[in-house]
């Protein structure tokens, strides 16, 4: 099977998606890392992430793969262990640039599709049920509120900055939202065939468990 989990930033959807992936035992895609690693390597390079030609470039040519391991998954970008680097916030503010971009997201676009047309794979994004696997044998969009969304991100970062200000990254977990349901390219809708699960208020655990009873229902 395809089973596609889209949804906002915060809203738990990668987090389980490797969970469920593991359960399953199939193959875990996150989408959203692959944007990263174009602005990640973009920003190594001093260039400026606007510039949809030379995004694009970077795009076609980057080897990123997913490597299973302990953790759930490694991403290795031209072999290069780049965990670290995409979790950065630099990096993911950038992601969200060239995520907009149209050349850019049909490459990746391809790309996804290559990599999950074997099947029995679980692939997290903005946009998997609705354009990289329309087809998809279960689809669910998360939701959950944004102040708790907010929360979520700042305790998974503050150990690395305890600089952070929660009210900022409430303020840009909003900001993200806005941008992603407002491009022109591929904008964050909830396909109509898919299962909407609000994570508010619930465990990672539970949220898991309900997905996986719907899949088994298939």
């Amino acid at each position: 099977m395809i089973i596609a989990i889209d949804g906002p930033a915060g809203s738990g959807k990668s987090t389980v998606a490797k969970l469920v992936a593991k359960r399953l035992n199939y193959r875990y895609i996150d989408t959203g890392a692959m944007y990263r690693a174009v602005a990640w390597t973009a920003q190594k390079k001093g260039m400026g992430l606007a510039d949809e030609t030379a995004m694009a470039q970077i795009a076609g040519s980057l080897d990123i793969e997913f490597v299973p391991s302990a953790d759930g998954q490694l991403v290795l970008v031209d072999g290069e262990n780049a965990m670290a680097h995409l979790k950065n916030e630099t990096v993911g503010r950038g992601a969200a640039t060239v995520a907009a971009q149209e050349s850019v997201r049909e490459i990746l676009v391809a790309k996804q599709r290559q990599i999950g047309e074997a099947g029995n794979v679980v692939m997290d994004g903005r946009d998997i049920g609705t354009v990289v696997f329309p087809q998809a044998d279960k689809k669910f969009f998360f939701i959950a509120d944004a102040d708790e969304r907010g929360r979520r991100r700042y305790e998974e970062l503050k150990s690395k900055n305890p600089n952070l200000d929660l009210k900022i990254i409430i303020e840009e977990i909003r900001q993200r939202d806005h941008e992603d349901r407002n491009r022109k390219i591929s904008p964050l809708v909830m396909a109509e065939d898919a299962l909407e699960v609000d994570t508010t208020g619930l465990s990672i655990e539970e949220v898991t468990n309900h997905v996986l009873k719907n899949i088994n229902n298939l």
